[in-house]
């Protein structure tokens, strides 16, 4: 897959959860959006564009997502566009007009049977004040990942111990260090330097010999 695909809207419905495909594509044809799948990106897992030169609403989602996180990111996306509509550009990105909106549009797939009882759970938790991204939600990041495949050889930072070694999708090798509020203190063993990593990033285990 190229770095950008754009999406044909048949192509969605194998990336969608079951009986959530009309909902997806009555957004997508209503604001005529131009929807592209990306390779996987570490910062961010979808993106919104509003109208501009280069053409109309624009949302780009990761494909390597799994079904139930590539729909709320897509609905998080949607609830973007929605929110420039409703208000242009006179309102914080993530403020509370847009935490409304996104909550309304997840109403949606709330109690439809449509999501598991687990992530259903922890969205419930988090629709009142949803995050920037679900991956500021740390309870659904964990519930999420358990639905990617081929995910075994990667571990959670919070799992491992104090001292353990660990490398990243880039290649670098940290040591975990200890927790500091609600990060981890982790050394790159190359740099010396200290970084900051989240309970929920994953990382993959480095063997001691």
């Amino acid at each position: 897959m190229s770095k950008r695909n754009e999406a044909p809207l048949n192509v969605l419905e194998s990336f969608l959860p079951e009986g959530t495909y009309e909902l997806v594509t009555a957004y997508i044809i209503k604001y005529k959006v131009h929807l592209t799948l990306t390779r996987e990106r570490q910062s961010v897992l979808g993106d919104y564009r509003h109208p501009d030169k280069q053409g109309g609403h624009r949302i780009s989602i990761n494909g390597n997502l799994n079904a139930y996180a590539f729909l709320l990111t897509l609905l998080h996306e949607i609830a973007h566009l929605q929110t420039f509509l409703d208000y242009g550009w006179k309102v914080a990105s993530h403020g509370k007009e847009w935490k409304k909106v996104f909550g309304k549009i997840l109403h949606q797939v709330i109690g439809k049977g449509i999501l598991p009882h687990d992530v259903e759970h922890a969205v419930l938790g988090s629709i009142h004040n949803p995050g920037a991204t679900h991956c500021t939600d740390e309870e659904l990041v964990r519930v999420l990942k358990k639905y990617d495949k081929g995910r075994q050889h990667y571990h959670f930072v919070e799992v491992l111990h104090e001292g353990e070694l660990f490398r990243t999708k880039d290649g670098r090798i940290f040591k975990r260090g200890e927790k500091i509020r609600k990060r981890y203190r982790c050394q790159d063993i190359r740099s010396k330097r200290i970084y900051l990593f989240s309970p929920v990033y994953e990382v993959e285990k480095v063997k001691m010999h």
